[in-house]
């Protein structure tokens, strides 16, 4: 290969990259791009630092940690307690809605598999970590108590907070009357649902 082909072949690079460089720029300034008020769906842990620490502080404002003890510290705290004038009014058809966010990571049927987390057949009144073949976090192993109304309900409002430690990443539902749908649908789920409260 002679000087001047080596010539060619590295000219035909730097055009290729000016001609990129040009486009780029042109298209940026044809099209201007919006930015989000917010992310359409956040994934636990992918927040910027600052802004981590800011909803923190917020929300520590906002609602006092709730822990595994549940009910009485659940009655306590606005939008999330009692459960039983809820529950009593609630859309099991809403709830079916709600509960397509669960089926990504749970399944539903009566002796169906676990996937990321357990099965949820027959949970509600149920003993926390439960199944012997599927591998709680140790937060939730060490809880005890059982998935009573007022428990399911703190813990889809936030499940990070109610049980500090869980695996379970799902930021949880804010509005009362969406976890009152979501629990009354997952009581469906049994041979023989537990009565309402």
């Amino acid at each position: 290969m002679n000087r001047f082909e080596i010539i060619k072949i590295v000219g035909a690079f730097l055009m290729s990259v000016l001609i990129i460089t040009v486009i780029g720029q042109v298209g940026n300034l044809l099209v201007e791009a919006e930015e989000l008020e917010e992310n359409v769906y956040t994934v636990a842990g992918t927040e910027e630092p600052a802004a981590a620490e800011e909803a923190a502080a917020e929300e520590a404002a906002a609602e006092p940690a709730l822990g595994p003890t549940g009910p009485l510290e659940a009655a306590a705290e606005p939008g999330l307690g009692p459960m039983a004038p809820l529950l009593a009014a609630a859309s099991v058809e809403s709830g079916k809605k709600l509960a397509r966010k669960c089926a990504l990571c749970h399944t539903f049927k009566k002796g169906g598999p676990h996937k990321i987390g357990p099965n949820l057949w027959d949970v509600v009144g149920a003993d926390k970590a439960r199944w012997e073949n599927f591998s709680y976090s140790a937060a939730l192993a060490s809880v005890g108590g059982s998935w009573g109304y007022e428990e399911l309900n703190s813990f889809v409002a936030k499940p990070g907070t109610y049980i500090p430690g869980t695996r379970m990443t799902f930021n949880g539902l804010k509005k009362l009357e969406d976890r009152a749908d979501l629990i009354a649908y997952l009581r469906t789920f049994s041979d023989s649902p537990r009565p309402l409260p």
